[in-house]
């Protein structure tokens, strides 16, 4: 497997001053952008036609991601999404817990299979960290970031949420789970830190995305009041990423033999 931590090399040169690896990032950081939201969003129409059933899903979920070769592509690369999501249970609730427990999962994974000589990935075959998305990886693949998917929001609890969906207002209009928001968050290994707030009823122009770096690789210099995006937000959030970080980090450290930027 190769060991670069970017997305694979660009054949195509720019005049303008910015590098090809800028735009690459910069590139990549949106395309997880549209990956996660559209995983939260088809999390959300699964857990809502499946509420209230033996396999009812729970509110929170974990996305891979990986990058491999594809000299066709704009930047050269192509995205793979893995993504594991859990049946609804008390523990199932539990984000920071859920995180904590992949996290101790990978660790055990690593060392086991290292002192049987053998090399662990988070996709199996053995010890499948995923059980959804892009499964079967190509073999020049590399491990760029991970992230989460969750149906929480300011708005309240999934479970508490989910319930209006089922209620007819004073007003007579039913909410459908297109009405409802979602958000994400993703680490990748290059620093980057995205926030995503997934709002069907945002007004126009308004993405809900916050990063810590640029998603616009023309504007080289301007001020980003989320450059420290790990450190905001309440003291759950900023759980979710003390939490998110440890996982990325195992996972950095095994598959690319360092730590992420």
């Amino acid at each position: 497997m190769m060991t670069y931590a970017a997305p694979p090399p660009s054949h195509r040169q720019h005049d303008d001053g910015v590098s090809p690896e800028a735009r690459r990032w910069a590139d990549l950081r949106m395309q997880v952008v549209f990956r996660a939201k559209r995983l939260n969003l088809g999390h959300m129409i699964e857990a809502d036609q499946r509420l209230g059933q033996r396999d009812a899903l729970g509110p929170h979920g974990v996305m891979l991601f990986f990058v491999a070769n594809a000299p066709a592509e704009p930047h050269g690369y192509t995205l793979h999404t893995a993504y594991r999501l859990w049946l609804a249970s008390p523990d199932s609730d539990d984000l920071g817990r859920l995180l904590a427990d992949l996290a101790e999962v990978a660790t055990d994974n690593i060392a086991r299979s290292a002192a049987t000589g053998r090399s662990w990935h988070p996709l199996g075959p053995e010890g499948s960290m995923v059980n959804g998305g892009d499964l079967n990886l190509p073999g020049d693949a590399v491990y760029v970031g991970a992230g989460v998917t969750t149906l929480d929001t300011e708005r309240g609890r999934w479970h508490q949420v989910a319930r209006t969906l089922r209620d007819v207002p004073a007003n007579g209009r039913r909410l459908s789970v297109f009405d409802l928001p979602g958000q994400c968050y993703a680490l990748l290994t290059d620093g980057t830190a995205l926030h995503l707030h997934r709002d069907p009823h945002a007004p126009l122009g308004v993405d809900g995305v916050r990063c810590n770096r640029t998603l616009d690789p023309d504007r080289i210099s301007y001020y980003n009041p989320h450059h420290n995006l790990t450190e905001q937000g309440d003291d759950g959030t900023r759980e979710v990423w003390r939490r998110l970080a440890v996982l990325h980090r195992i996972l950095s450290v095994h598959l690319l033999g360092r730590r992420p930027a």
